[in-house]
Formats: C-alpha cells, structure tokens, sequence
C-alpha cells in the first residue's frame, strides 16, 4: 500500500510534464506554503513544499499520493491531510531524499499512517 503513495492518483488532475514549482499548496484547513520541487518520476513522485514562516521555514517532502487535486488555472495544489499532520510529518532531508531507500519508506510510512481509511 505504502508504494501507491507515490503516485498521482487519477482523479487528482496532475499531467505529467506540468510545472509546480511557485503553486500554492492548500491542507484540507488552510493554505501550507507553495512547491519548491516536484518530480513525477514513477513510483517515487513528491512535492517538495516550502512551508515558510508558518513552521518556521520548514520544507517537507509531500509523496504524490496525497494530493486530492490540482487547479492549474489558480496555481493551487489541495493535498488531503490538515496542516498539523504536515506540521508533525518527518522533516525533508535534500541528501537522503533521492537514492535512500529507507527515507523514502519512514516518509510513505507516516503519510500513509495519516490517510482516511
């Protein structure tokens, strides 16, 4: 399950080869920060976000998985988790992010933790 986590699901309006990098990202209550890098690499696909002054500069990794829609039209990424579960998930590391099996896995791991059944 934690692998389907890191694709884009079908209904979520991503098409490959769009730029996200400056859109906005929006929690289910309120808006998080905007995309600093995004890969659609299958099986491994992610938003990197910037989550500014609201948790003091943080950036987190967001797996595709968790992105409900894309409004390309506003530049405005929804992702279906609240902002404390964002808040709370595992830091982004730049240098374990590509290439660490392991990473990849506590990150899936927690944001599949946080999905509604």
């Amino acid at each position: 399950m934690s692998d389907a986590i890191w694709g884009y699901q079908p209904t979520s309006g991503h098409t490959a080869g769009i730029d996200l990098i400056g859109y906005k990202v929006e929690a289910t209550n309120g808006g998080i920060g905007k995309v600093d890098k995004h890969s659609d690499a299958v099986d491994s696909s992610y938003l990197v976000v910037d989550t500014g002054v609201w948790i003091f500069g943080k950036h987190v990794l967001l797996p595709a998985g968790t992105v409900s829609s894309i409004d390309q039209a506003e530049r405005k990424i929804y992702v279906s988790l609240t902002k404390d579960q964002i808040k709370n998930s595992p830091e982004f590391d730049k240098d374990k992010h590509e290439g660490d099996a392991g990473y990849q896995e506590q990150v899936g791991g927690y944001y599949v933790g946080q999905r509604p059944i």
